[in-house]
């Protein structure tokens, strides 16, 4: 306080003005507080009744048959950031966890800024952190009925590109896979319907795109990809579950297949709904090139009534 007094109104000024204008710049970013907010969504929750469980139930009068409501519903399991700086995740509170180490260093475009460019070198980073509205979520869910576990673990890292640095920023090994070879395969979008956002292989940071945010979005695609596989050639933790009793997990994330996953836009839009890439939604490109989306994961489960799971019966 005694440091503000003596300044000059002039210096004083200027100080203001300086914490306004840092206000102003991370109000680009996304924090903990709206990811968590963004969890109360309908479009992307989906909530069904997908069929019957069926529990033997015995006690020492004898045993029957219980039977229970099975569930089908989505579940924000991470939040996925793509972003091009090195040590600059769009969502604040977890951004230590990224920083630029001796082996993951800046990052950007390899381009030299000519308009007539159409095939620009991208670099981003990629962070898949566990979402932190596993609470608020599940109350909002449970107002539906009953409600299914996720995978994720609020703030859990899963992968942070900056420790996956010869997987992320030299494609070893992916580069030699079939997929990253063959052209057609595991691509996001279509060539033939003119909608080609990129391909899934390799795996790592770069890609050729002239649009940013479909860059951005290839790009938390790959994340995704590797994080719900076990046995990736690639640091990380795998977001999986394991199947039991009337709790069926979601397994590996697929491509345009909202069966398998779908994504809610958190920044430089925030989105109430979901989606799967490519879309036809308005793209907004983000002005430092950092982009961040919840992971919505579908999951199926029924309440246990018995000692002893028979089966169940799901409805067309």
């Amino acid at each position: 306080m005694s440091r503000l007094l003596s300044m000059t109104p002039r210096r004083l000024r200027l100080a203001v003005a300086s914490v306004l204008l840092g206000g102003a710049a991370s109000a680009f970013a996304v924090n903990t507080a709206t990811i968590v907010a963004s969890t109360l969504s309908p479009d992307c929750l989906e909530y069904r009744v997908s069929g019957i469980c069926y529990w033997l139930y015995c006690t020492y009068g004898g045993c029957t048959v219980r039977t229970s409501v099975k569930v089908t519903h989505y579940v924000p399991d991470a939040v996925v950031s793509s972003y091009s700086n090195t040590g600059q995740n769009p969502w604040v509170e977890v951004r230590a966890m990224s920083m630029p180490n001796p082996t993951a260093q800046a990052g950007g475009d390899g381009t030299t800024n000519e308009d007539h460019e159409n095939n620009l070198s991208k670099f981003k980073n990629a962070d898949v952190i566990g979402h932190p509205g596993g609470q608020v979520f599940s109350q909002f869910a449970s107002a539906s009925g009953y409600a299914c576990e996720g995978a994720g673990t609020a703030f859990m890292p899963y992968l942070l590109s900056t420790l996956d640095t010869l997987a992320w920023r030299y494609n070893v090994p992916e580069m030699l896979y079939p997929e990253a070879l063959i052209p057609g395969r595991r691509e996001i979008g279509s060539r033939t319907g003119l909608n080609l956002w990129g391909n899934v292989y390799p795996r790592g940071g770069f890609l050729h795109q002239t649009d940013d945010y479909k860059s951005g979005a290839v790009v938390a695609q790959r994340a995704g990809d590797v994080v719900t596989r076990r046995g990736q050639v690639h640091v990380y933790q795998p977001l999986l579950a394991s199947s039991r009793d009337g709790y069926w997990p979601a397994g590996a994330l697929v491509e345009g297949d909202a069966s398998t996953g779908k994504w809610q836009e958190l920044t430089p839009t925030l989105s109430s709904s979901c989606a799967v890439f490519p879309h036809s939604n308005t793209r907004v490109q983000a002005q430092q090139g950092d982009y961040a989306w919840a992971l919505w994961r579908p999951y199926s489960c029924c309440q246990r009534r018995g000692q002893v799971f028979l089966g169940s019966t799901d409805f067309n």
